[in-house]
């Protein structure tokens, strides 16, 4: 195999993860990190896709939410 699979160590994800609306949640900009895509592209592939996912799998923050982020 000429791919070398990257490994992330479970601290650094664990640390991505915050607890929003009593829910673990990671923000679009992490997970397209750990899975080596643009913001945009993974966003664009959620949408396309949405029948995939359960619908709270993904909701916009509010600015206070995000403010206190």
């Amino acid at each position: 195999m000429t791919e070398k699979a990257l490994v992330m160590p479970q601290e650094i994800i664990e640390n991505k993860i915050f607890l929003v609306r009593s829910k673990k949640v990671m923000f679009d900009r992490d997970l397209a990190v750990l899975y080596g895509v643009t913001t945009g592209n993974l966003n664009k592939a959620v949408n396309r896709n949405r029948e995939r996912f359960p619908d709270d799998f993904m909701f916009q923050l509010t600015k206070e939410e995000a403010d206190s982020l």
